[in-house]
């Protein structure tokens, strides 16, 4: 099961344990079922609210999950992703730092979570 810690400017860090293995949990449902103040709006990958830092744990390779299209474009909208680096990801296989808590599914991995630090 993979540790999400998640963390806020304003906000005590809180570390919550994550089902592995389901890949339908978003940063998002896991978020508010654990009571955790990240705002949204859409909960769609189209507004971009809920944009948080991503940083990997482990010490294997980032699992992170591919963006969606929809978060691709809001990412480029939000300056938060260049088409240079969405193209050295398809190379890479490599997640970006910044992704929207709506669209990222948890994989096996241990990940801190930054929110509220656009």
């Amino acid at each position: 099961m993979p540790n999400i810690t998640f963390s806020h400017p304003d906000y005590k860090d809180k570390t919550v344990y994550a089902v592995a293995g389901s890949h339908t949990e978003t940063i998002l449902k896991i978020a508010r079922e654990n009571k955790l103040p990240i705002q949204f709006d859409c909960q769609d990958g189209e507004c971009g609210t809920c944009l948080v830092r991503v940083t990997h744990l482990g010490k294997t390779k980032p699992k992170g999950g591919p963006l969606t299209v929809k978060e691709q474009t809001v990412l480029q909208e939000l300056g938060k992703l260049t088409a240079e680096e969405i193209e050295q990801m398809s190379v890479d296989d490599f997640p970006p730092q910044w992704r929207l808590a709506c669209q990222m599914i948890v994989r096996d991995e241990d990940l801190l979570v930054e929110y509220g630090v656009n």
